[in-house]
């Protein structure tokens, strides 16, 4: 069985497959209806786009949902310390440190050498943690 970190590694990695396909078609889509004779001209703004979709993906699934797509193929699912749904500020909060991939690492490290070995910073800091569906 994998333990929770590896769970929610292959999570981020399916999550991040679903923000790319989405937002391909966006590009898709705009690159056609919008501006049909510049068709790259719309990957100029994926470095606004990309950390503004994914952080608006993840917010909304946790809260809403208390999963992501990745997170719910492996069976995992956000709640806060109390056991409730998240709030707003709580899942903002947590999924700061994903608008690059490089503030998620610093994120991880910080927090495995704090408190919790499976939690990040800021998952602590917002009061929440990633348990199995299955527990």
């Amino acid at each position: 069985m994998l333990s929770i970190f590896k769970k929610r590694i292959v999570a981020y990695i399916a999550d991040f497959f679903v923000v790319s396909a989405i937002l391909w078609v966006i590009a898709q889509l705009a690159a056609y209806y919008i501006i049909p004779h510049a068709t790259f001209i719309i990957y100029n703004y994926f470095i606004i786009l990309v950390p503004i979709f994914t952080i608006v993906y993840f917010v909304f699934s946790e809260k809403n949902y208390k999963t992501t797509v990745g997170k719910h193929l492996m069976f995992l699912e956000v709640v806060s310390y109390e056991g409730n749904n998240i709030s707003y500020k709580q899942a903002i909060a947590r999924n700061l440190s994903k608008l690059y991939w490089f503030p998620i690492i610093i994120d991880f490290l910080i927090g495995k050498y704090t408190k919790s070995k499976d939690e990040r910073i800021l998952g602590q800091l917002s009061k929440t943690s990633v348990i199995n569906e299955e527990d």
